[in-house]
């Protein structure tokens, strides 16, 4: 896994992008932000699409790659990290709270839609792993959203538990309880590692888990391999495959066939059970859509998808 040039990649491989550094408030507190646009300037109001990471992420970790593929085709790109983490505001550091980052969707959404330079109308979501899945359920609470791209997507909690075996399992409960203990007691969070070896204690232990984060990881990212034990809970009953009847627009699934992160299988059974789903499934694990050939491939096959829902028809 050898990723391509991350810090300014839009300068590099699409030269008709420029990116601006913006903010908006989540709960009081200020979300960091990148937005692409094309440099040509337009009379209208552009399409959109937001863009955050999964479990931990933080939008250095290749996310600038995929933003300046979608604004050298014509769609802003809002790319923003989570209150807590990167850029952004937040105390404690690497607070991965799921309703929290739901919170930030919406006013990610909330935002570019009050921009004049932005149509209310034509804005899209993108999420990966843990975000795919919270891109699902964004979409199925606000009709605003256009369409939505859910990439190797984190859809059902209770079928990633017996993954962890009895050993995992336990580790996980003591952790859980050790940062339930520390909140009680107004202490720091407890924290465990996000990636680790097949066989260590962490919230990823497959064979690609660790190489694939930190060949994700450009010099200088904020990126922290740490997350607190209270999101155990959490993630087991987040179940976003139960929202996603409820979705009104297109929605484009990119599946690994051999993901063994959130699973091929549950990806493909909230793909069957949402109404207007575009199916796409790649060969390769949970980190191989970030790089390389795969990435050309998937990238391409997002921004088509993106061009065809946000944008009119030429002529």
């Amino acid at each position: 896994m050898n990723p391509r040039p991350t810090p300014v990649e839009a300068g590099r491989s699409c030269p008709d992008v420029r990116r601006e550094d913006v903010s908006f408030t989540s709960r009081g507190q200020r979300c960091a932000a990148w937005l692409y646009r094309c440099r040509a300037e337009t009379p209208t109001p552009a399409a959109c699409v937001v863009l955050a990471h999964g479990w931990s992420g933080v939008r250095e970790q290749r996310l600038d790659a995929f933003a300046a593929r979608f604004a050298a085709a014509g769609i802003a790109a809002l790319v923003f990290d989570y209150r807590h983490f990167g850029a952004s505001e937040g105390e404690p550091r690497q607070l991965l709270d799921i309703g929290s980052q739901l919170d930030d969707w919406d006013s990610a959404v909330a935002y570019v839609c009050t921009r004049p330079d932005i149509d209310p109308a034509r804005v899209a979501l993108w999420g990966t792993s843990l975000s795919g899945g919270l891109v699902l359920t964004t979409a199925a609470r606000d009709r605003r959203v256009a369409a939505v791209v859910s990439q190797v997507p984190y859809v059902d909690g209770l079928t990633n538990l017996p993954r962890l075996g009895p050993a995992g399992l336990g580790r996980m409960a003591v952790a859980y309880l050790r940062d339930r203990y520390a909140q009680l007691r107004h202490r720091p969070p407890h924290m465990f590692p996000v990636v680790g070896p097949p066989g260590s204690f962490a919230a990823m232990t497959s064979p690609d888990a660790e190489a694939g984060y930190h060949a994700m990881d450009p010099p200088g990212s904020t990126w922290r391999n740490e997350t607190p034990g209270r999101v155990a809970l959490q993630a087991a009953l987040y179940r976003p495959t139960r929202t996603v009847a409820k979705i009104a627009c297109p929605v484009f699934f990119a599946i690994a066939d051999n993901d063994v992160v959130t699973f091929t299988r549950s990806a493909q059974k909230a793909a069957a059970r949402t109404p207007n789903a575009e199916v796409h499934v790649y060969p390769g694990g949970h980190f191989d859509p970030y790089f390389d050939a795969l990435f050309e491939q998937v990238v391409a096959d997002e921004t088509d998808f993106l061009v065809r829902h946000l944008l009119p028809p030429a002529g």
